[in-house]
């Protein structure tokens, strides 16, 4: 009987643990959310060239990771790039690259202290496309992402990425 009980709490303590740490479903409101915050943040980076958007989504110590492109520190070094591009983009021209991001390939994984939802991982795969010289969109670099996403009073904000696994695959 004792081994019966044993077993049955860690049944439940099992399930109770899967429950709380594993992916939440995408109907859910953090995931949601964050598939909201992702669309925000590639197309303020892609579509709308807009870095002022972007300095409201990473945090100031913000932190990038590249497989090919090495390290970037703080939020203002991570943008800059971005500013003198955007600055010189012109606005009636196509933008000259894409982002897509694959079909059910977005998770998000919550993570808690002492039972508070304090940040989450999201995670996804995604391809760059580049204009060529006759204005044609071409297949770039498929590569995996992980972002942490780190909630505060002004809401949900990127404090690590990842991207990484970049791989050329033209179909």
């Amino acid at each position: 009987m004792k081994l019966f009980k044993y077993i049955f709490c860690f049944g439940v303590s099992l399930a109770v643990l899967n429950t709380v740490s594993g992916q939440v479903a995408e109907n859910s409101n953090l995931y949601q959310t964050l598939k909201t915050q992702d669309s925000i943040l590639f197309d303020a980076a892609f579509d709308s060239c807009a870095p002022e958007v972007l300095e409201t989504i990473f945090t100031e110590d913000f932190e990038f990771y590249h497989d090919k492109g090495g390290l970037t520190s703080g939020r203002d070094n991570f943008l800059a790039p971005m500013r003198e591009n955007c600055a010189n983009w012109d606005k009636n021209a196509p933008q000259p690259s894409k982002r897509i991001l694959f079909p059910n390939s977005l998770k998000v994984y919550p993570l808690y202290k002492d039972g508070e939802l304090y940040g989450a991982i999201q995670h996804g795969i995604h391809r760059f496309e580049s204009l060529d010289e006759n204005g044609n969109y071409q297949k770039g670099d498929e590569a995996q992402f992980t972002h942490v996403w780190i909630k505060d009073a002004a809401g949900w904000k990127i404090k690590r990425e990842l991207s990484y696994d970049h791989q050329y695959k033209p179909n």
